[in-house]
């Protein structure tokens, strides 16, 4: 018996698309990893063919461009994290005084873990502002929340808290190594706070415009 073409194609077509010729068919995922590796040999080879040297010069470009991208990361470090972007909490852990984080401070120090030692001066000198009443305890505060809440009773030390929170930052969430240097702003910002006299008159006056002047300040 001769059958027709077409119903021969249709014939064998329906035989074929049983599951049992297709047991061991790779699954989606298999072959989109096929189709990837593909079309990524292709592009490999193309770009080989059009580099000087071929395969190998194709290879030196490629070991030069990592390298460059190490030699960048390692300069530069981690991004810096962006001013009042969402961080963690300056404490992470249980609730310790001040003089308990001056002298674990002391001890990174002394092994010279600069960067673990600056972020417990940090939390010391939040926490002594906290016993003085200088700030109000609040569980999740952040090393800049606490610096802007600080600057308002020690006008004189504001630009040095924001520093501070920022190098707090840098070390903490950018992965920014300190140095014996850092931790020495930290800690002298610390014992001059200690002294430090709070001027509550700045915090709380409105500016006010002396008698007699106009709406830009200059008298009339």
């Amino acid at each position: 018996m001769t059958i027709p073409r077409e119903p021969a194609r249709d014939a064998a077509e329906d035989e074929l698309s049983k599951p049992a010729y297709h047991q061991d068919d790779p699954g989606l995922l298999q072959r989109i990893l096929d189709w990837l590796w593909e079309h990524l040999g292709k592009l490999l080879n193309s770009a080989a063919d059009a580099s000087p040297g071929g395969v190998v010069g194709l290879a030196v470009i490629l070991v030069a461009v990592l390298l460059l991208l190490l030699a960048l990361w390692m300069r530069l470090g981690s991004p810096r994290p962006a001013p009042g972007g969402d961080r963690g909490s300056l404490f992470t852990d249980g609730p310790r005084s001040a003089a308990e984080h001056r002298a674990a401070a002391e001890a990174h120090a002394a092994d010279s873990r600069w960067s673990e030692a600056l972020q417990e001066r940090m939390r010391a000198i939040v926490r002594s502002l906290e016993e003085r009443a200088l700030l109000d305890p609040r569980p999740g505060r952040t090393a800049d929340e606490a610096a802007t809440e600080a600057g308002l009773p020690l006008p004189g030390h504001a630009a040095a808290l924001h520093a501070a929170a920022r190098a707090f930052d840098e070390v903490t969430y950018a992965g920014r190594p300190t140095d014996a240097a850092g931790y020495a702003r930290m800690r002298d910002l610390d014992e001059a706070l200690l002294t430090a006299r709070p001027d509550f008159g700045a915090a709380t006056a409105p500016a006010t415009t002396p008698a007699g002047a106009g709406p830009h300040g200059a008298r009339r």
